[in-house]
């Protein structure tokens, strides 16, 4: 009797076992490479962490940025669910001033940020900076057998250089909001104040080919003693795919 019930266990234990092992999702075969986030682009809100009440209260609307990127993706061959992506991109940031002048053409080591009130000053006006970027992910999806459907999460870096920065001016209004010029638009190019190389931190979550993600630069968007110690920040939705 104890013979017959011990092989009644043992049987029990093998066919748990077994039915373990069927269980347990094996990711040797799955080819992340091909299901990776090769093509990335990504439209942000923006801000300047840091950023003095002084040029804070001339905000006007949503601070906005566009993003793109080419990344090679690389799977980890231990658990292909790990992968480790980089490439190159650009990424363009537009901040909008009511009232305010970012004086480029300035001659001196500071930045003015001027206060138009009671002059003359532009209805439409926003300062612009475009970087080449370098980024680096450490990604992982959770299925990549259902690419389309999995949820992800990616954290990173990104290092670029600064290609421009300009400011540029629309419809010239005078200090009671009266219309001077609509069809005036003044445009500067200078990047002598900001610093020309930015690192930044990066994440990103979501699911199939979309995704929420954010970054903070590590480094300030002036060159010291060229204004406030401002970091360029941001929050937005990317759509990813190939």
């Amino acid at each position: 009797m104890r013979i017959s019930l011990l092989f009644v266990l043992a049987a029990l234990l093998c066919g748990g076992a077994a039915s373990a092992q069927k269980k347990k999702k094996s990711w040797s075969n799955i080819d992340l490479d091909k299901a990776g986030d090769h093509f990335m682009i990504s439209y942000s809100v923006d801000s300047w962490a840091g950023m003095p009440d002084s040029i804070a209260d001339r905000k006007k609307g949503l601070a906005r940025g566009f993003n793109f990127a080419l990344m090679m993706n690389k799977p980890f061959k231990t658990d292909p669910r790990w992968s480790v992506a980089f490439g190159i991109g650009v990424s363009n940031s537009n901040m909008f001033f009511r009232r305010m002048a970012v004086d480029l053409a300035a001659t001196g080591e500071r930045l003015p940020f001027r206060n138009l009130d009671g002059q003359n000053a532009f209805k439409k006006y926003k300062l612009a900076t475009t970087f080449v970027e370098v980024p680096v992910e450490l990604r992982y999806m959770f299925r990549p057998d259902q690419e389309r459907k999995s949820w992800k999460i990616a954290v990173g870096a990104k290092i670029g250089t600064l290609v421009n920065a300009h400011t540029k001016g629309k419809n010239l209004q005078d200090a009671s909001g009266r219309t001077i010029n609509t069809g005036l638009i003044e445009k500067e190019n200078k990047r002598i104040f900001f610093n020309n190389i930015r690192l930044a931190g990066t994440a990103r979550v979501g699911i199939g080919n979309f995704s929420l993600f954010g970054s903070y630069a590590l480094t300030t968007l002036l060159k010291d003693n060229a204004g406030p110690e401002m970091r360029p920040i941001q929050i937005g939705l990317c759509v990813s795919g190939l």
